[in-house]
């Protein structure tokens, strides 16, 4: 699963940009809300940390967003997918153009390993209040989705070490109304 340290950047109109430094940085997960995502490789965006605000009741803990942080640096991935695809990840996301929803999108410049800059859209929360712990079994599976795709060990390893909460039941939990949605309009999208 890992992927090249560098990666071609095509640019395509037909297609939306968007750089995952959470759980969507997961091939599972993104297999489950996408039809055909297409991982384009590594990336980061300076100036950026993970923050954590609100609460997911799917992880029970806090919700994930980019934060400024002078001198840090975000890591994650650049994905290439179709629209229908990004219109079902907003769904999972709530994520929503006129900034109703959870997330929003906004636009960031994002450096490759070869140094290449891209233009991109990443999720992010637009009310944050005070910072909450994420739990520990959310910040387990993004250290594994940073492994599988090839970020470097270190950035994994401090995302282990991070200040969380124990889930106080299995997760992540299951929307089964989003994701039965979610399935009948990939299915009806495909043909299949």
């Amino acid at each position: 699963m890992t992927q090249n340290k560098s990666f071609a950047f095509s640019g395509r109109a037909d297609r939306q940009y968007l750089f995952a430094y959470a759980t969507n940085m997961h091939p599972d997960q993104m297999a489950e809300r996408c039809s055909r995502p297409t991982c384009l490789g590594p990336a980061w965006l300076e100036d950026h940390d993970l923050g954590f605000f609100g609460r997911t009741e799917a992880w029970d803990g806090g919700m994930p967003t980019a934060v400024f942080s002078p001198g840090q640096r975000l890591r994650g991935v650049v994905y290439e997918l179709s629209y229908g695809d990004a219109q079902r990840l907003d769904a999972w996301a709530d994520a929503r153009l006129d900034g109703a929803g959870c997330y929003f999108h906004y636009p960031v410049r994002v450096r490759a390993a070869a140094g290449q800059e891209h233009s991109l859209v990443l999720y992010k929360k637009e009310v944050l209040g005070a910072p909450t712990l994420p739990s520990g079994e959310m910040l387990a599976f993004i250290a594994q989705a940073a492994r599988l795709r090839g970020l470097p060990e270190a950035y994994a390893e401090a995302l282990l070490k991070r200040p969380a909460k124990r889930a106080d039941y299995q997760v992540p939990m299951r929307g089964g109304l989003l994701k039965e949605l979610c399935v009948v309009t990939s299915c009806r999208e495909c043909g299949a």
